[in-house]
């Protein structure tokens, strides 16, 4: 079983979201380090990197493989909750694994930091398994209070570095492989030269090239990504 009845607040995993489907690149460690998370009770991960670079999908994933091994897992993304939502935390501590998502959304507002704090004790007594993700690194979060920033620095912190061109156009050949087509490799090198590099906002090109193609009954060429680009940029 996934998640636990007695919690009114569930958040399913996407289930696309697998470690064979991550392109790892420089950050082949920190997926190694997270695959062995179900192995070891008491494990608390602090993961960050920038938008688009796998945070999600690494704690979606790893929700699944906990699944696999029989065990219950929890995925939490704060940026998509209300403020009420924080009654929800309590009796995580019952689970195998909590995963935190998106931390630097919370930050600075008292009410979330000091939720929580006491769900991350709750579930470091009970020896449960927490992995939490942000696009800032700790020292950058400024969070109010203190104890929550001092809880959060007792655990091992990984960053996600930046992949190199080879390994974004493997991302984009999975991410438009599960749209259902393929993406001309002049496209991605002509995306990777002429558009912002980030992985977020290439991701987001290429969704929109999909949707303009299907809409007009065109091929994804360099062409039409230009005039893509052009509208996006206007």
């Amino acid at each position: 079983m996934l998640f636990s009845p007695q919690i009114p607040l569930q958040l399913t995993p996407r289930s696309d979201s697998r470690f064979e489907g991550f392109v790892s690149g420089p950050n082949a460690a920190v997926v190694e380090a997270l695959k062995h998370v179900p192995d070891e009770p008491g494990s608390h991960i602090f993961l960050f990197g920038g938008e688009g670079s796998g945070k999600t999908h690494l704690l979606n994933a790893l929700c699944h493989e906990t699944r696999e091994r029989q065990g219950r897992a929890f995925y939490l993304a704060l940026k998509r909750l209300p403020e009420n939502a924080i009654t929800s935390l309590q009796g995580l501590e019952k689970l195998d694994l909590v995963c935190v998502d998106d931390l630097h959304v919370i930050a600075g507002d008292e009410a979330w930091e000091e939720a929580l704090f006491h769900c991350f004790n709750r579930i470091r007594e009970a020896k449960g398994r927490l992995l939490i993700s942000s696009r800032k690194r700790l020292s950058a979060l400024n969070l109010g209070l203190p104890d929550l920033a001092s809880r959060l620095a007792w655990g091992l912190r990984l960053p996600l570095l930046p992949l190199e061109d080879d390994d974004k156009q493997m991302v984009l050949n999975l991410h438009s492989g599960a749209l259902g087509f393929s993406l001309p490799e002049d496209v991605q090198r002509y995306l990777l030269k002429h558009h912002d590099r980030s992985m977020a906002a290439l991701i987001k090109t290429v969704e929109n090239l999909h949707r303009v193609a299907l809409t007009n009954k065109r091929k994804i060429t360099v062409p039409l990504t230009r005039e893509v680009l052009k509208v996006t940029k206007e």
